[in-house]
């Protein structure tokens, strides 16, 4: 006998799940191991006969084969049915559940648990994979249990795979009337009742703006419903969070305690809260049972709990931009419009000249403008004077309250009469529908993969997750950057490649020391011009004078390097101040201006740069992820944050395939798309022949290449930027053609048999393949413009010359001492890229020389030549080296040999 176990007050979603399972195991029964929820109740009570129910006091247990346990992973759920989870015959003990987090003390030999609103939606994707059909009523409750856990697919807990299984059920035959008449069946006599006496005796108390309820409810034995009722407080008294106790005595004298919990406070866990006590459930959604405890303690402890989870709430000063982009009212509607579209913003504050804010001006206003030929006209004709603004400290609600009434765009944020800030209805709306939810430890980050795939979760708490990720080392040197930043009131934030790296951790997998790390300084009005990250580096210079400071103005940045340190090791940190940048002209380097940390992640390349983990105090451990890095992250794919992201800086090509091929990513197809229209549209090209500076096609593009070419998966970056046609930055004519793949792969053999020691530089000889593959006429010139060491320039232009040389007279060569007096000439550089041009009969000859005949030795010294007689002076170059010639051609095998071919050669 097989057998489907739905725990003790058994709720659609159970009973859906179970209903499932028996078609997934044709013959199997639902046992309910202890009494179901009112609907569910009534529901059974007209369609009972429809599902392979049993009772459990007619289960032979000695028949029982197997067990599926479903929607809870907890034995004390199961009632006296929990008995049979230790019978030795038992073959399997299967759990399906949707409740994470939760230590299971059922010994299952599967377990089926993914992060969805329901447990019957993984039921419905295996029915489909199976492609099993069911009947209408087979449909109708498992479209219930969903329904019911989910809220109709309106709690946080919903995602798209529930919202797929409902349309399949739908598909099936789900009847909607039933549906709508079970999903909220209304409460029982006694429920309104209790639900008159909890009105008039809930307790409140408010906390950042969120209000909280609770209240005890004393009956004489269990109440079915009680999630209904608490369903119900809510809903009719507008509170965030409730607490619903429910005591009861016992027939043995014992008593018992319910609670129910309800919360719609962003980031509240009561599932955290519950498990503590031997609860569990959702977040937004738990319970606990509970015998011969204190009703009142138990009920302070939890409350005391909520009040610990309740956030500070966001004021304007969280979500604001600052500064500020101003123009006077002076400013003309074509500067106005030119302002707009160097900084990408959609408005423009317009404040007078001692800085008071007079108007603002919409990029449609300025559209209208211009439309009807005024472009030379003052904005202060077409700005909007009647103006709605807010203070640092006006919360979030209240600035969506704002916005909706009257329909304003952005928010002025006015401090002492002064415009320090903006707050505009796209920082409402992303922080609005920002996807997170909190675990015990701090934050969680839920991405969504596709309806096949369990939920992936990256999260970074925001205190012992992150410090057992980083060298302890290391995350005291981020402590202490953002204690120095707390006492100048700044806010600190960790960016870019550490963020993503750390995401991208295995935790299991020991500290991490990162070599490189970016902070950004955020000051907001209070410092929010470029001295900001110049000042905290020289204050952490103080604290670690080990380090070496270089501050780079013109960029608004500084950084601090460690060599070889004890703790630190070899680690480059660098401070900036969060900032803006624009491009004059395509491929040229930017021009920044402070700004805030929005803006500074921004005008990051691809959005796994552009994360930041902020390290300051009120909200440390805080993840910011406005262009969705997070998701990008978790489907293996670079994606660029702007359309003209490679026209304006073509290193980010050779970035994003630098990080698509280390961390086996695929470049996202929009991205691609972006990628080779910047390349064909022949920008580069044109900015060269108009520009005398292309930094992006000159030195950084070095560097990128220097980054690449020194990686192990260098021979894999390079075809993917060929298949771009991204080699074309390097010049026009090169392609990794199957000739040039040949020399490259020589070129391996020849570093790994010449230069073991590595005394060359790998990664340039490699370039100076790629650039050899070009014609002899654009060799040094592309050389220069990447601007390589000055014998490489060289190297590269007289490679022709040098190559035609030994392809001419190597050939002739009738003895290995001429052999080495023709080739000897050039360095092993020279010899290796002219190798990888020859035929190989040449190849071969140039092989020899290296391995062989380059490492002949004479057979006597300059010591020597002295025992002997000869007097010192310059012959003895003269003299050496034909004995070294005659060695080779065979002249001569030992030194008695080469003494008496002295005597002969050179008589005394």
């Amino acid at each position: 006998m097989d057998l489907i176990l739905c725990h003790t007050t058994a709720d659609f979603d159970a009973l859906g799940a179970a209903v499932g399972l028996t078609r997934l195991l044709p013959g199997s029964k639902i046992v309910l191991s202890g009494g179901s929820h009112p609907p569910v109740r009534d529901f059974l009570a007209l369609h009972r006969d429809e599902y392979p129910l049993i009772e459990r006091r007619s289960v032979n247990p000695e028949k029982i084969r197997s067990l599926t346990v479903v929607d809870t992973q907890q034995r004390d759920r199961l009632g006296k049915a929990a008995e049979w989870l230790d019978l030795p015959h038992i073959g399997e003990i299967i759990i399906y559940d949707h409740h994470l987090g939760q230590e299971s003390n059922i010994p299952a030999t599967e377990s089926y648990i993914s992060s969805v609103g329901a447990t019957t939606t993984l039921i419905v994707e295996q029915l489909q994979q199976q492609e099993i059909s069911l009947t209408p009523a087979e449909a109708t409750v498992m479209a219930l249990g969903i329904h019911v856990d989910t809220g109709s697919l309106t709690y946080d807990q919903s995602t798209p795979r529930d919202a797929l299984a409902l349309a399949w059920l739908m598909q099936q035959g789900a009847s909607l009337s039933v549906i709508s008449t079970y999903r909220d069946p209304g409460l029982s006599v006694q429920l309104q009742q209790l639900l008159t006496e909890s009105l008039e005796n809930l307790e409140y108390f408010s906390l950042h703006g969120y209000t909280v309820a609770w209240v005890t409810l004393k009956t004489d034995g269990f109440v079915p419903g009680l999630s209904s009722l608490a369903s119900e407080l809510v809903e009719l008294t507008e509170i965030d969070a409730l607490l619903l106790a429910n005591e009861y005595d016992l027939d043995e004298g014992d008593s018992r305690l319910t609670v129910i919990g309800r919360s719609q406070i962003p980031k509240t866990n009561l599932n955290v809260l519950f498990q503590l006590l031997g609860g569990g459930g959702h977040s937004q959604a738990a319970s606990l049972n509970l015998r011969g405890v204190d009703s009142e303690a138990i009920l302070k402890q939890l409350l005391d709990g909520v009040k610990a989870q309740i956030p500070h709430p966001l004021t304007a000063r969280d979500l604001m931009s600052s500064p500020v982009r101003t123009i006077l009212p002076e400013t003309t509607i074509a500067e106005a419009q030119r302002i707009l579209l160097r900084y990408g913003h959609s408005g423009l504050s317009v404040v007078d000249a001692q800085g008071q804010l007079v108007g603002i001006i919409s990029r449609r206003d300025l559209d209208v403008a211009l439309h009807h030929g005024f472009s030379h006209a003052p904005v202060k004709g077409y700005m909007t004077t009647n103006l709605k603004t807010i203070a640092p400290d006006t919360t979030l609600p209240q600035i969506e309250a704002l916005m909706v009434t009257y329909d304003i765009g952005r928010l002025p944020v006015l401090e002492n009469e002064q415009l320090v800030g903006l707050v505009t209805r796209t920082d409402v709306l992303r922080e609005l529908h920002q996807e997170r939810d909190e675990d015990e430890e701090g934050q969680k980050f839920k991405i969504q993969n596709d309806a096949n795939a369990a939920l992936t979760k990256f999260k970074i708490p925001l205190s012992t997750e992150l410090q057992n990720r980083l060298a302890p080392q290391l995350w005291q040197l981020l402590t202490t950057a953002s204690q120095e930043a707390e006492k100048r009131g700044w806010h600190l934030y960790l960016v870019g490649g550490a963020v993503r790296d750390l995401l991208l951790a295995d935790a299991t997998s020991g500290t991490l020391m990162i070599k490189d790390i970016d902070l950004v300084v955020d000051g907001f009005h209070k410092s929010a011009d470029v001295g900001a990250g110049v000042e905290l580096a020289k204050a952490l210079q103080q604290l670690y004078p080990a380090a070496r400071l270089e501050i780079h103005g013109a960029f608004q940045t500084a950084a601090l390097l460690w060599h070889k340190d004890p703790e630190l090791d070899s680690l480059w940190v660098d401070i900036a101040t969060a900032r803006t940048e624009f491009y004059p002209y395509p491929a040229a380097n930017p021009e920044v201006e402070a700004s805030s940390i929005r803006q500074d992640l921004y005008r990051r390349d691809f959005s796994i740069n552009a994360l930041a983990l902020r390290l300051t105090t009120p909200r440390a451990g805080e993840l910011l992820d406005f262009f969705g890095g997070l998701i990008d992250l978790q489907a293996k794919q670079i994606r660029v944050l702007h359309p003209n992201s490679f026209i304006e800086d073509p290193t980010r090509i050779y970035r994003g395939v630098r990080f698509a091929v280390r961390f086996g990513f695929q470049i996202e197809p929009q991205t691609e798309e972006f990628i080779r229209y910047a390349i064909n549209s022949g920008v580069y090209d044109r900015t060269t022949q108009e520009n005398s500076k292309t930094p992006a096609l000159q030195t950084r593009l070095k560097t990128e290449l220097k980054h690449i070419l020194e990686a192990p998966y260098w021979k894999s970056a390079l075809q993917l930027l060929d298949n771009l046609g991204a080699l074309q930055c390097i010049h026009p004519t090169l392609n990794l053609d199957a000739e040039l793949l040949r020399q490259l792969r020589l070129l391996e053999r020849c570093l790994r048999q010449f230069d073991a020691e590595q005394t060359l530089i790998h990664w340039e000889m490699r370039l100076e393949a790629l650039i050899a593959h070009l014609t002899s006429q654009y060799r040094a010139k592309v050389a220069k413009n990447l601007q390589l060491q000055e014998d490489t320039i060289k190297r590269l232009q007289n490679l022709a010359s040098a190559q035609t040389e030994v392809m001419e007279f190597l050939p002739k060569c009738q003895s290995p001492s001429q052999v080495v007096q023709l080739l000897r000439q050039y360095d092993l550089p020279m010899l290796i890229l002219i190798a990888l041009q020859s035929p190989r009969s040449l190849r071969h000859q140039i092989w020899e020389y290296l391995t062989v005949l380059a490492n002949v030795q004479p057979l006597l010294n300059g010591n020597d030549l002295k025992k002997l007689g000869y007097k010192p002076g310059p012959q003895y170059r003269q003299i050496l080296d034909d004995v070294v010639a005659a060695t080779l051609d065979g002249v001569i095998k030992d030194r008695t040999e080469a003494e008496e071919f002295l005597a002969q050669h050179y008589p005394k």
